[in-house]
């Protein structure tokens, strides 16, 4: 029985001993337990998927184990070499960089993320993870930017889109370098702040530095503009070629000048963006986006309808868009304005055929193994082209050298689909030199500008109801609807069709046109005079090529 008792004192002593060494333990090891629960960090941020933005949730991990900084979630090689911008940019902000394991996921880790937008909420997740900065206060911010290796903030690509989207899901605050702070505030419901390096962020959060929400001002942003165009009464005669812009201004027409070297075509066709109408806010938007995805935003905003010009040595992929990551090309470049293709003939077969599915869906539509891609490409085609190889058929000053089949030949890389979705088509007759001079200067880009902004107006009024602006923009039903001819106008337009043997897409562009220019004259119905003059600007396929 005594053994008995001095066991049980033993191991009542034993067990004392044992809880006073795993205290001695807790509380020697009281900051190993409190950075564990501090190891693991979420920060919003966002990326770039075609043009529209993708919600990213950065993970960030902090273990024991070798020092190393593990990126997973289908980076590319930009996201990847962030860990070293990261470290040197924490490091010279004045903050010790951990030195602990560290692995960091970006969800949705099934879709790419590419560029340099991610360095930003790396580095704010490491910092959150450490407790220099508190998650309560990052909970509802998101972060985009590029460090440089001091720490500063670089400007990066689509701000504008990854702010669109994080307004959809309710985030309603967004960190990012000062140089996009206001491009992504003209999303009035999200509180932007703009900042130049990391430090002052670290700042911010703490409490030292206070910083204002950026705010634009568009009041005055669409009004009184001078456009960087030349203006209509520099171009003295051609007043037949003038008449055809406007109505493809008015309209949203696309639009063929055919003509001699010399007789005009690129200085009329540079001058036509000075008489379309300005862009509306949500336009500039769409517009705006398009251009920062690509990386070629001037500003903080597209202010007038931008005009897009390729030279004849373009290939496909620049003009359509596309690559292994594809991006935007020309023609969504110029979404709500004008893409310029001049000597259109000397473009590559396959460059022009590129061009009949945007011109019929207003957008591009790119495959590829990683999904599908979808880029808005709302823009009116504005082409010249020579007659001939060697640009003087029908010139009444110069004799052309072309036989028949090198004039065929020419022609023929215009097919006739692409010029089915042609609405106007223009013969451009050279002004002599000697009557330069005594030609008065024409009308304005002002004066032709105010009338087309009024056929504009009616047309917005027609189609409130409907997801279109322009008569252009028509479907078959649409055109039924809003282009009502009597039984006289129906039978003009019927001897023309039979007689070309033109197509059903052509008669439909021909009645969107004169829907135009019934517009410009501020007439509810289609006579005549206007069914005629459509009919003088859409010519034949036969026309064109003999």
């Amino acid at each position: 029985q005594n053994i008995h008792r001095r066991v049980r004192t033993y191991s009542k002593e034993l067990f004392l001993i044992f809880l006073n060494n795993c205290y001695r333990i807790l509380k020697n090891y009281k900051k190993f337990f409190r950075w564990t629960n501090l190891m693991i960090s979420l920060v919003k941020s966002g990326g770039v998927l075609g043009v529209d933005g993708f919600l990213v949730d950065v993970e960030v991990n902090l273990s024991t184990g070798i020092p190393q900084l593990i990126i997973v979630g289908l980076p590319d090689t930009s996201v990847k070499e962030s860990k070293e911008r990261v470290k040197s940019a924490i490091v010279n902000v004045g903050v010790k960089f951990p030195n602990k394991k560290i692995v960091i996921n970006l969800a949705p880790a099934d879709i790419l993320k590419q560029g340099t937008i991610y360095d930003l909420p790396i580095s704010i997740g490491i910092l959150s993870a450490e407790g220099i900065i508190s998650k309560e206060k990052i909970r509802n911010f998101a972060f985009v930017g590029e460090l440089a290796l001091n720490g500063d903030l670089r400007a990066i690509k689509g701000a504008l889109p990854i702010a669109l989207k994080l307004r959809e899901v309710g985030i309603k605050n967004l960190i990012l370098p000062e140089e996009n702070s206001k491009e992504a505030a003209l999303v009035k419901e999200i509180n932007v702040f703009g900042f130049n390096n990391l430090k002052e962020i670290i700042e911010f959060f703490s409490g030292n530095l206070k910083k204002e929400r950026t705010t634009v001002n568009l009041k005055d942003i669409f009004n009184n503009q001078k456009l960087p165009y030349p203006d209509f009464s520099e171009i003295k005669g051609q007043q037949t070629v003038k008449r055809a812009l406007e109505i493809a201004a008015a309209g949203f027409h696309n639009l063929l000048m055919i003509g001699s070297p010399g007789s005009g075509k690129s200085l009329m066709a540079k001058a036509f963006p000075s008489i379309l109408p300005p862009l509306t806010f949500e336009e500039a938007l769409e517009t705006t986006k398009i251009h920062s995805v690509a990386g070629v935003l001037k500003g903080f905003i597209i202010r007038y309808r931008p005009f897009i010009s390729a030279h004849h040595t373009a290939s496909d992929i620049s003009i359509i868009g596309g690559g292994n990551i594809p991006k935007p090309g020309l023609v969504s470049l110029a979404h709500n304005g004008t893409f310029f293709m001049d000597e259109l003939p000397e473009f590559k077969r396959n460059v022009l055929e590129v061009l009949r599915q945007p011109l019929e869906d207003r957008r591009v539509v790119i495959s590829r193994a990683s999904g599908m891609y979808i880029f808005p490409a709302k823009f009116q085609l504005l082409a010249a082209a020579n007659p001939c190889p060697c640009g003087y058929r029908n010139d009444p000053n110069k004799q052309c050298r072309c036989s028949p089949r090198e004039i065929k030949r020419y022609m023929s890389k215009l097919s006739g689909p692409l010029l089915d979705r042609i609405d106007i088509n223009v013969w451009v007759n050279p002004v002599p030199p000697e009557d330069l001079s005594k030609l008065e200067a024409g009308e304005s880009s002002n004066k032709i500008r105010e009338r087309v902004i009024k056929a504009v107006e009616i047309q917005k009024r027609r189609f409130k109801e409907f997801p279109i602006n322009f008569n252009s923009e028509m479907t078959p039903s649409l055109i039924e609807k809003f282009v009502k001819l009597d039984a006289k106008v129906e039978n003009l337009l019927n001897s023309y069709a039979k007689k070309f043997n033109i197509t059903a897409r052509s008669y439909h562009r021909i009645l969107k046109i004169a829907r135009t220019i019934a517009d410009l004259d501020s007439s509810n119905e289609i006579l005549s005079k206007h069914i005629l003059e459509a009919i003088n600007f859409k010519l034949s396929e036969e026309q064109l090529k003999v």
